[in-house]
């Protein structure tokens, strides 16, 4: 199941310091609800796990994240991500293109565009359930990086 996620939120945080924390894989592990970095393959490679409960099924995936293309001075990032379900058949990839952009009234606009794709049992929930999630996921995503930014502005 192919799904596509569009979202963006407003911090109140210069450009620069927003772009540098969102392609530290250290610091937005820490945001992204039932992950965790297992190790730093090269500077632009990742390892890790994570975890997603959708309705009754929570499944796990064991991957690797890949910064494909980091763009400072338009403050892009371009990752691609893919993983295997632990204990099962199920896989997910995603392809996801964040940046910054200044936001009216003060602040920086984080717009990120997503192409998800999952196989494996979490597909019997539909493509509703799954999209609701990802969309929860997101927003306590975004909810995490405007605290952690914010108040590390003077």
């Amino acid at each position: 199941m192919a799904i596509r996620i569009e979202e963006r939120f407003v911090v109140r945080a210069p450009a620069v310091r927003a772009f540098a924390y969102l392609v530290d894989p250290t610091q937005v592990v820490e945001c992204l609800p039932g992950a965790e970095l297992a190790e730093v393959v090269d500077p632009r490679t990742f390892a890790g796990t994570v975890k997603v409960k959708v309705g009754a099924i929570t499944v796990a995936y064991r991957g690797k994240v890949i910064l494909e293309e980091v763009d400072e001075a338009a403050r892009r990032v371009r990752m691609r991500a893919e993983g295997r379900e632990s204990g099962g058949g199920g896989s997910a990839k995603m392809a996801m293109e964040s940046r910054i952009v200044p936001a009216e009234g003060g602040g920086v606009e984080v717009v990120v565009a997503a192409d998800v794709d999952v196989a494996g049992r979490i597909v019997q929930l539909g493509r509703g359930m799954f999209e609701q999630v990802a969309h929860q996921l997101f927003a306590q995503f975004a909810a995490c990086v405007r605290a952690r930014l914010e108040a590390e502005n003077p």
